[in-house]
């Protein structure tokens, strides 16, 4: 989090507890009422008048999500892992590289279901467009982004998290959702503010100036809880620790829930260090998660690990003050190096 610049997070902090402080009522989204995948009443637009319809992102899904499970098939085929990659955008990208050479380039293989569309009503001009789906991967619901540059790409998966619900996404009389803008100050947390906010509970708790924006929880208060324990732990065996949260240069993804909150899907990197500080004996333990990237199973002075997170969050509208809700996620390590 560090890497946002202490000041402008105090700046971010004063303006969004402003907002939420001004607000009363519940906070918890509401259940889906009603299939995301229904078909509208009404007519589907030309495919002239936007920049993807429905359709076509069902047809992105399939092609995507069958492309890469015929990659994901250990092979000798030539470039695999450059297709596989190709694939994807944003935080899936370090994810898929990982997932290929973790494995010795036999990544797990997905079973996915009939996904529901969530397509906002982006303009022919829109040179970014992106849409999400939610459908079950191995039986479990999972959110999954997909954005357009020169191609269509994956950009983040996020498997909900036990006991959680997507919230009713908000849609027009012909089933499209909404985008919101990054400055967005209809939600307590604006969507170009939800990765900082996220990354400084992630790594001060209850404790640091945003503390209660988020909800307590294993991805925010319960992980500074634990950097805070290792950090006194490798003090007493002689090396210094260090933990810290950024967003790095990924994408954020925001739909207008029909309560007038928000669904924010985003990614952050996290990048823990391991330093010695007395003799060069005291070796660090390199971890069984990291040795496909190390060959080695101590270092002499620094072990750095990398990983990649993607979220799902449910924040509320601002007229309903309360703590946005993590509730999808996926990730893991995807770089590890030492000396």
């Amino acid at each position: 989090m560090r890497a946002y610049g202490r000041r402008w997070l105090l700046a971010l902090a004063a303006g969004v507890l402003a907002g939420a402080t001004a607000c009363s009522g519940d906070a918890a989204p509401p259940p889906p009422t009603r299939s995301a995948a229904a078909v509208p009443a009404t007519p589907t637009p030309s495919p002239s008048l936007v920049a993807i319809t429905k359709a076509e992102a069902a047809e992105v899904f399939t092609e995507i999500t069958a492309t890469d499970d015929t990659l994901r098939v250990k092979s000798d085929l030539d470039g695999r892992l450059r297709m596989a990659v190709d694939l994807t955008t944003g935080g899936q990208t370090p994810l898929s590289l990982a997932a290929y050479l973790s494995t010795d380039y036999a990544p797990p293989r997905y079973r996915w279901g009939t996904p529901a569309l969530f397509v906002p009503k982006f303009g022919p001009a829109e040179q970014a467009p992106w849409f999400t789906a939610l459908a079950t991967r191995d039986g479990r619901p999972t959110l999954l982004t997909f954005a357009r540059s020169d191609r269509w790409r994956l950009s983040s998966v996020a498997e909900l998290l036990p006991g959680q619900k997507l919230p009713e996404i908000a849609e027009d009389a012909e089933g499209y959702a909404t985008a919101l803008p990054p400055d967005d100050k209809s939600v307590t947390i604006s969507p170009q503010y939800m990765q900082p906010v996220h990354a400084s509970v992630a790594e001060t708790g209850s404790s640091g100036v945003t503390a209660g924006l988020v909800a307590a929880g294993p991805y925010t208060t319960e992980v500074a809880e634990q950097i805070a324990s290792l950090r006194e732990k490798a003090k007493a065996d002689g090396f210094s620790y260090d933990s810290i949260f950024s967003a790095d240069s990924f994408p954020v993804y925001a739909l207008r829930t029909a309560d007038g909150g928000a669904l924010i899907q985003y990614s952050l990197s996290r990048t823990t260090t391991t330093t010695t500080k007395t003799a060069e004996d005291d070796y660090i333990p390199v971890p069984d998660a990291a040795r496909w990237a190390i060959n080695s199973t101590v270092l002499r002075r620094t072990l750095r690990l990398v990983e990649t997170h993607q979220f799902a969050t449910a924040v509320p509208p601002i007229t309903k003050a309360g703590a946005a809700a993590v509730i999808a996620h996926d990730g893991g390590l995807t770089r590890a190096t030492g000396t």
